[in-house]
């Protein structure tokens, strides 16, 4: 496994990887692309941006690259990684990662907002009822 994702291009021969990986253009900007190591590498191949032969993967899944494969390492952004990651999982999976991620937004700053509560005098009952949070983890909130 690398810390790197990678830029890799299918050839004609790679036709059980079709599927692998997914189109940089697919996932939305990335930074990396952006890059005069990526814009050289894609000039040497020959191929554009927006090439259909032309994938992304995520750092844990490169060792599924054919090996005959050109490859290129990029850095991403834990979001970009995100986003790869998404548009490459099967769609049950990504609909799952999808709540997952919303779940992960509604309760980013939990504690603080149950401590803000609690501090403008909100009764711990009252929190518990609005929030469906465990007694316990709202009095943890306070201290």
């Amino acid at each position: 496994m690398t810390d790197d994702a990678y830029l890799f291009l299918l050839n004609d021969l790679d036709e059980p990887a079709a599927s692998l990986g997914v189109p940089p253009a697919a996932v939305g900007q990335l930074a990396c692309m952006d890059t005069p190591a990526v814009r050289a590498w894609l000039d040497a191949q020959g191929v554009s941006a927006t090439s259909a032969k032309l994938r992304v993967l995520p750092p844990d899944e490169t060792a599924a690259i054919p090996e005959r494969a050109e490859r290129l390492p990029v850095p991403l952004s834990e979001e970009e990684l995100s986003r790869v990651r998404q548009h490459s999982a099967p769609e049950r999976i990504a609909r799952v990662e999808e709540a997952l991620l919303a779940y992960r937004d509604c309760t980013d700053g939990r504690d603080a907002l149950l401590g803000r509560a609690l501090a403008a005098g909100v009764p711990v009952n009252r929190i518990v009822e609005l929030t469906g949070e465990d007694p316990a983890a709202v009095a943890a909130a306070a201290r």
